[in-house]
């Protein structure tokens, strides 16, 4: 194919995800609403973990990470498709759009491998709890926050390479309202079974590993928890691990509808109303997860409203 007398794209539109202008205000004011409320909760997550030192506990320490990472993977998506809501044509740079495909793909491989360093945690603490401070030393858990960090920047890293190196010469519109994989590669004029290739295999890879270390671990803990012979120990251990199994079960689910899933089964806009829950309700959902769930974050926040109480009187 010739493309000499091609105009080559500079700029990307998106459909979005509606056009009547009644829609366009309720979606308004939801994510807008949800945006808030995935940055203050994750915000005061982080604020809470760093002010109560009873907290100051590998587990906090990766929950502390996870939250930073929500805020992040939230922020890549969440402005720009507020801001093109209301706006007539919903543009963004053809660089801009390789910096929202290179930063979404980093946070969401993070927060992949954040939850199989949680779930190794709770693996020392309730199978080897005599050992727990041993293993888990303030080195190993450094290297357990930034290994995903690494990971998601080299999957990033390739998939945006492939991605943007090949011709994008018409048309310029996404049936998407961000820059992720599958829609960007469906605008270039060229062959493109090697990125799905790659995609399909880096997915299955994060999601494979990923989601081994967590099997391994629970499987471990559910055999120790099952040894426990008390109802009361087995509820109590048990309760220390289901804010992180329903982190992990809500992210998994939706990430492998996407990414693993044949594309010919699902149309990109049924792909776009589960990119929705993903981008923008999992990053809002973690902090009420850990915190609603998790006795000793409710405990922190009560000592926390406490202390601001006396010093208000003070």
């Amino acid at each position: 194919m010739d493309y000499r007398n091609r105009t080559l794209v500079t700029e990307v539109f998106f459909v979005g995800l509606t056009s009547p202008f009644q829609h366009q205000v309720v979606l308004f004011a939801i994510f807008l609403l949800v945006y808030l409320v995935t940055f203050l909760g994750n915000v005061g997550m982080i604020t809470l973990i760093r002010m109560d030192p009873r907290l100051h506990t590998p587990m906090y320490f990766f929950l502390s990470h996870l939250s930073f990472v929500d805020i992040c993977s939230s922020s890549v998506t969440g402005p720009k498709m507020l801001t093109g809501i209301f706006a007539e044509k919903k543009v963004i740079s053809f660089l801009g759009c390789a910096a929202q495909l290179w930063f979404f793909v980093q946070f969401v491989v993070t927060e992949c491998f954040l939850l199989a360093s949680m779930a190794y945690d709770r693996y020392v603490a309730i199978c080897k709890p005599l050992l727990y401070t041993l293993i888990m030393s303030q080195r190993v858990c450094v290297q357990l926050v930034v290994g995903p960090y690494a990971i998601g920047l080299t999957v990033a890293m390739t998939h945006t390479t492939l991605a943007f190196r090949l011709p994008y010469c018409g048309p310029k519109v996404i049936n998407h309202f961000f820059c992720d994989i599958l829609p960007v590669l469906s605008l270039a004029c060229a062959d493109t079974h090697v990125n799905q290739f790659v995609l399909f295999i880096l997915a299955g890879g994060v999601g494979v590993v990923s989601g081994v270390i967590i099997l391994v671990s629970y499987i471990y803990i559910v055999i120790a928890i099952l040894g426990i012979r008390s109802a009361e120990g087995r509820r109590k251990a048990f309760s220390t691990c289901s804010s992180h199994l329903t982190a992990v079960s809500t992210l998994y689910g939706t990430l492998f509808f996407i990414y693993v899933c044949p594309s010919a089964i699902f149309s990109l806009d049924v792909n776009k109303v589960v990119s929705v829950f993903y981008t923008a309700v999992i990053p809002m959902l973690n902090p009420f997860i850990y915190s609603l769930r998790n006795k000793e974050v409710k405990a922190a926040m009560r000592r926390t409203i406490v202390r601001r109480q006396l010093c208000i009187r003070s």
